[in-house]
C-alpha cells in the first residue's frame, strides 16, 4: 500500500509568519517600549527632583529652564554641526515671529505649569488629571474653527470629563493649586497643539522633534527666563547649600531629550494612534508604580474616575481611527475611480486611431 502524503511541512510553511512581518512586529513592540520606558523615567525624575520629600528641588522654572538650554544645545549641533537634519526651506524670520514665537509661548508655560504640579500632586493623579487632553484639544479645536462641533463627540468630552471629576473627588491628598496648575498646562498644551496645526501644518510645515526643538527650545528657554529671574533666582541665591550636580541634572535632562526622539521614532515607524495607545498602557504602569514603589494613595474614587475616564478615551481614539479608515477608504476609491476613467478614456483614444488609421 501507498504511504498517505507528509502535509506536516506545507502546513506549518503555510501558517508561519514571514519574516519581514515579524521583524517590523518586532521593531513596533520595541519602538513602544522606548517611548514608555523614556516617558515613564522623565515623569518619575522629575518627580524625584522637583519632591520635597524626595530630592528636595522644588524649583520647577529653574529645571525647565535647564531642559530647555540643553535641548537647544544638543538640536544646535545636530543641526548645523552634524547636519543630521536638513531645516525648512520656508522658515523666514517673519514666519518664525509669527508662528513659532507664540507655540514657543505655549510650551514654555504648559512645561512650567506641568513641572510645577509635581510639587503638589501625585504622580497617579497627575496622570487622571491628564486625560482631560482630548477634550481640552477638541473644545479649542471649536473655538479655532478646526474642528466641527459634533453633540455625539461632545457628549465623549463630558464623559471623560465626569470621569476625571470622580477621581478628583475621591484624590485623598487634593490640592486645588496643584489641581489649577495641572489644568493650566492642560489647556496651554491644547492651544499649542491647535496652533501647530493652524500656523504651521496648515502652511505645508512639517517639524520632527529636532527641527522642532531648534526653533522652539531656544524661545522656550528666552520666556522662562523672565519668571525665573523674578521669582526663583533669588530663592536660588538664599539657598547657599545647593550644588549644582551635573550627573542628576544631565541625566535628567538627557532623558527629556532622548523622549522627544523617541516620539518623533515612534509616530514615524508606527502612527500616532498607536502612540495613544501607548500613552494609556504607560498611564496605568505610572499609576501602580504610583501606589507601590512611592507609595502614593490611590483610591477606589481614584480607580472608578479614571477607569471612566479611560473609557470615553478609548472610545475618541475608536472613533478616529474609524473616521480615519473611512477617509482614506473614500480616497482610494476615488482614486480607483479615477483611474478607471483614465484608462477608458486612453482606450477610447486609441480606437478611435486606430480606425482613423485604417
Amino acid at each position: 500500500m501507498g504511504t498517505a502524503p507528509d502535509t506536516t511541512g506545507t502546513s506549518s510553511s503555510s501558517t508561519a509568519v514571514p519574516s519581514s512581518i515579524l521583524k517590523k512586529i518586532i521593531l513596533s513592540y520595541t519602538y513602544v517600549a522606548i517611548w514608555i520606558f523614556l516617558s515613564f523615567t522623565v515623569i518619575i525624575y522629575n518627580k524625584f527632583i522637583l519632591d520635597k520629600k524626595l530630592y528636595n528641588w522644588p524649583y520647577p522654572i529653574s529645571l525647565t529652564l535647564i531642559h530647555m538650554g540643553f535641548c537647544s544645545s544638543v538640536a544646535f549641533l545636530l543641526v548645523r554641526v552634524f547636519h543630521v537634519v536638513d531645516l525648512p526651506s520656508s522658515m523666514s524670520p517673519g514666519l518664525y515671529t509669527s508662528s513659532v514665537v507664540p507655540i514657543g509661548a505655549l510650551y514654555s508655560l504648559s512645561l512650567w505649569l506641568s513641572n510645577s504640579a509635581y510639587i503638589y500632586l501625585s504622580v497617579s493623579f497627575i496622570q487622571m488629571l491628564k486625560a482631560l487632553m482630548p477634550v481640552a484639544v477638541y473644545s479649542i479645536g471649536v473655538i479655532f474653527r478646526k474642528d466641527a462641533f459634533k453633540s455625539s463627540t461632545m457628549a465623549n468630552m463630558l464623559a471623560i470629563s465626569l470621569g476625571v471629576a470622580i477621581a478628583a473627588y475621591g484624590e485623598a491628598k487634593f490640592d486645588t493649586w496643584g489641581v489649577l496648575l495641572q489644568l493650566g498646562a492642560v489647556a496651554f498644551e491644547a492651544t499649542r497643539l491647535v496652533l501647530i496645526q493652524i500656523l504651521l501644518t496648515s502652511k505645508g510645515i512639517n517639524l520632527n522633534p529636532i527641527t522642532s526643538l531648534y526653533y522652539v527650545a531656544p524661545c522656550c528657554f528666552v520666556f522662562l527666563l523672565v519668571p525665573w529671574v523674578a521669582v526663583e533666582l533669588p530663592l536660588l541665591q538664599e539657598n547657599s547649600t545647593f550644588h549644582f550636580d551635573f550627573f542628576i541634572f544631565g541625566t535628567n535632562s538627557f532623558c527629556a531629550f532622548a523622549l522627544n526622539l523617541a516620539v518623533f521614532l515612534l509616530v514615524g515607524k508606527t502612527s500616532a494612534l498607536t502612540m495613544n495607545v501607548a500613552g494609556v498602557v504607560k498611564d496605568w504602569l505610572l499609576i501602580a508604580f504610583s501606589w507601590s514603589v512611592i507609595k502614593d494613595t490611590v483610591t477606589a474614587g481614584n480607580l472608578l474616575g479614571y477607569g471612566l475616564a479611560f473609557l470615553g478615551v478609548a472610545y475618541y481614539n475608536h472613533s478616529k481611527l474609524k473616521a480615519l479608515r473611512e477617509k482614506e477608504a473614500a480616497e482610494r476609491k476615488e482614486d480607483e475611480e479615477s483611474g478607471r476613467l483614465l484608462n477608458q478614456r486612453e482606450g477610447d483614444e486609441t480606437s478611435r486611431r486606430n480606425e482613423s488609421e485604417g
